[in-house]
């Protein structure tokens, strides 16, 4: 890919011909009408676009009416955003406002250390917590205001050098530049990296040093870094990127730095600051998560059936919330509705009914006639589980196709088993393959001309408000993220090849056309509905075919394959909210990147001193259990993909052979969609236009360890929220429903670190009574929903297998 490196668009200046007025009016309105017919061919296709607007624009163009046209256009374009979900959450307007602090800088690199830290240590033990970076937008907010209290507002000169160490009241962008920094550090978690690292250093007996653990991390979080630099073009700059999440943080920004009350007219008569009701919220969800998180554990799983029916086979594989299909979901813990797939509350109505489509057809019924057939010798196990299992339906146990040397052995192997999945789970692999497929082909189909369109223009595309008022700032350019690029480029090729990783340097070419490949499809569907697609079976499908027998080797594909994509476009979203914020953009570039190498360091130390004072660490009874449950669970992957290898599960004559039907299915169901909403009538037109395969393929993604249950669950909320409350109190909505989302993320972010740190830490006993025993003690709770039981020294499925 190539890229032009323009310089900022800057308006020239003119000097006006002398024409009549009303020759200058007909020219803006033709102008405008040009405008509008581009604009409606790039958003005609786009489900975040009211239908109503689009057909404003369409009476516009047919009549040829230029008033009207400038009219929209002003509305549109130049006034606001054209999406009112932007136009209620972000501002239309900048305030000039100190970003580039010492305050935030100190504030940000010390949450940053911290958070990295904690999180790192946690992510060792077993159950874990993790500071998200909602928790990290609350805490900061008091410590601006006391870091005002302690110092004064004044300007020190040592050495020449100026500076203020309190430039005014703390303000919500350099409010921002904190969180950002902090979601550049560990937004989806601790570092991925150190996954592989203790499973190289812990199960494989292998340590390389702090030299490879540092460039091994560090490249893995810039190298994307340096891919939404150069994607910015296609994922932040255009009005239709909107990112969701991002409309959230914002209205937490603005309700943190202003309490003032909200108008009625805009909010159906709701006068109560959003201030005011971010922190009812944040309180009553504190609270309540008490009852599901300690007081009565039943409520999270509330599957009353299988209570009445604890030890019916078929009641539990039906209505089973955790091991079953979980029809009737029903659910009082946040966690369960928002713990995978996020908040309901944030991805637009079409993106939630997309998914839950995609579970109700594929996880409910193709699923029921594949599992109650018994279909891939279903009637050996539950009906989801992310165990893998062998032919007596135990879990496969990894060390018994292992040598000594802990290397495959395929002796072994063949005189052990064949590997067998749950039924939602092997669909998860065949879904995956679809959604691979099929978010190319549409975001070719959909978003074609506007990627081409906006390769050309760079930042001479059309602006939106926010564009526009962005471009004050100076631009951090396209060349400091190439070159971030390459040169983090470079890095992974010493990485992979000075020390003896099993990692071919062509192996790693290959690797790195993955993100290069994917993050912009991925990338567009993600800004459009909240909703990540992941690579990470096709990391894992491409590397097991390419090195089979290397499982180093796997991990790092995987690593820099799916990862660097992903941490990609946690960047890219934390872009668009600088660019929501008006937070000038070299000091994101900066405030990004440093966050990134720090917690890459930081993180790196905690896991080795981890591993060098915890006594039995990564051991399954480790007194306190730090049994480093990621880092076992990249170990058995890296076994079943790297050494069983996906030609022994899915090719030929393999018991999952047919789930390869769904690359071509994936392929061909967008083009049809796409031809639907060209030829579809009117009636049908916003419909058709909603359908979005690739969501309804992989937007169920997290499946397992998630389950239909909880996908219900998430999709009967946003369906209440988005749907229901949005078509009849839309002012209510756009003023608090993000800010309610937020509110309840944060409420029981808190909750549930303190319940961990002083209840599960303390190994204090969870009260004794029905709601948090009983209530567990049925077939679907237990694992043990299953309809045949293989007799001891017997086995199932076939007598001989690839």
């Amino acid at each position: 890919m190539v890229f032009s490196f323009r310089k900022r668009a800057v308006a020239e200046g003119v000097t006006p011909a002398s024409i009549s007025s009303s020759e200058a009016v007909e020219a803006t309105g033709a102008e405008a009408l040009n405008t509008l017919k581009h604009f409606e061919e790039q958003h005609r296709l786009d489900p975040n676009l009211p239908i109503q607007e689009l057909k404003d624009v369409d009476t516009a163009l047919a009549t040829g009416n230029a008033e009207k046209g400038v009219e929209i256009e002003t509305a549109l374009l130049e006034e606001n955003s054209p999406y009112p979900e932007v136009r209620g959450a972000v501002r239309n307007y900048d305030v000039d406002l100190p970003a580039n602090t010492i305050r935030a800088w100190v504030i940000g690199l010390i949450l940053c250390t911290v958070g990295s830290a904690v999180n790192m240590l946690f992510s060792l033990r077993n159950p874990t917590i993790t500071i998200t970076t909602y928790v990290i937008q609350l805490v900061a907010y008091p410590i601006g205001l006391l870091w005002d209290m302690i110092f004064p507002d004044r300007q020190f000169s040592i050495l020449g050098v100026k500076f203020n160490l309190k430039p005014g009241k703390f303000n919500f962008k350099e409010h921002v530049i904190i969180v950002v920094m902090s979601n550049a550090a560990y937004g989806g978690g601790s570092l991925y990296a150190t996954d592989v690292l203790i499973a190289q250093q812990v199960f494989y007996k292998q340590h390389f040093g702090w030299g490879f653990q540092l460039l091994f991390g560090i490249t893995t979080l810039c190298t994307g870094y340096g891919l939404a630099g150069l994607g910015r073009r296609f994922l932040v700059w255009p009005a239709a990127m909107i990112w969701p999440s991002d409309l959230v943080n914002a209205s937490l920004f603005y309700a943190l730095h202003d309490h003032s009350p909200t108008d009625p007219d805009k909010a159906n008569g709701w006068r109560i600051s959003r201030y005011r009701w971010f922190l009812y919220i944040l309180g009553g969800g504190f609270v309540w998560y008490w009852f599901p998180g300690w007081i009565f554990q039943g409520l999270s799983y509330f599957t009353f059936v299988c209570w009445a029916a604890p030890k019916s086979v078929v009641v539990n594989k039906l209505f089973g919330g955790l091991h079953g299909y979980g029809i009737l979901p029903t659910t009082l813990d946040w966690t369960v509705v928002s713990g995978y797939a996020l908040s309901p509350l944030i991805p637009p109505f079409h993106a939630i009914a997309n998914t839950v489509a995609g579970v109700i057809v594929f996880f409910l019924i193709v699923s029921m006639g594949l599992h109650f057939s018994g279909t891939w010798y279903a009637d050996y196990f539950v009906v989801q589980s992310s165990s893998a299992y062998d032919n007596t339906g135990a879990v496969y146990n990894v060390s018994r196709i292992l040598n000594e040397d802990l290397i495959f052995d395929a002796e072994k192997y063949h005189s052990y088993s064949p590997l067998f999945l749950s039924t939602q789970f092997a669909l998860c692999y065949g879904l995956s393959f679809a959604a691979v497929a099929a978010v190319v082909v549409h975001v070719a189909l959909y978003h074609g001309k506007q990627i081409i369109s906006q390769f050309k223009l760079a930042r001479k595309q059309a602006d939106d408000v926010h564009m526009r008022l962005m471009k004050k700032y100076r631009d951090a350019e396209d060349w400091w993220y190439l070159a971030l690029f390459v040169i983090m480029i470079g890095l992974s090729f010493v990485v992979c090849c000075a020390w003896p990783t099993g990692f071919p340097a062509w192996a790693y070419v290959v690797c790195i056309c993955i993100p290069l490949i994917w993050t912009i499809p991925i990338g567009i569907i993600q800004a459009i509905t909240n909703i990540q697609l992941g690579l990470n079976v096709l990391t894992e499908f491409i590397i097991g075919y390419m090195l089979p027998g290397h499982p180093l080797a796997m991990m790092m594909f995987k690593n820099y394959g799916y990862i660097c994509m992903s941490q990609a476009l946690y960047f890219s979203q934390d872009l668009k909210l600088g660019h929501y914020m008006k937070v000038p953009p070299r000091t994101m570039f900066s405030s990004q990147l440093v966050a990134s190498i720090w917690s890459a360091i930081v993180q790196i130390a905690v896991m080795n001193w981890a591993l060098g004072t915890i006594p039995n660490i990564c051991a399954d009874d480790q007194s306190d259990n730090y049994t480093c449950p990621n880092g076992r669970v990249f170990y058995t992957a890296s076994i079943i993909w790297g050494a069983i290898g996906p030609a022994r599960m899915f090719s030929g004559g393999a018991i999952y052979s047919s789930l390869q039907w769904f690359w071509l299915i994936g392929a061909i169901t967008p083009v049809i969609t796409w031809f639907a909403a060209r030829r579809a009538p009117k009636s049908m037109f916003n419909f058709i236009r909603s359908i979005n395969m690739p969501l309804i393929f992989g937007g169920s993604g997290m499946i397992p360890p998630a389950s239909a249950y909880t996908y219900l669950c998430w999709g009967a909320v946003g369906f209440t929220f988005n749907y229901f409350i949005k078509r009849r109190w839309n002012g209510w909505w756009l003023q608090y429903n993000y800010i309610t989302s937020a509110a309840l993320d944060c409420g029981l972010a808190i909750s549930t670190i303190i319940i961990f740190f002083t209840l599960y830490l303390t190994s204090a006993q969870l009260p004794q009574w029905y709601g948090n025993y009983d209530v567990f003690d049925t077939l679907d709770q237990t694992g043990m929903a299953i309809k045949t039981f293989v007799a001891e020294g017997e086995t199932f499925g076939p007598t001989s297998w690839p």
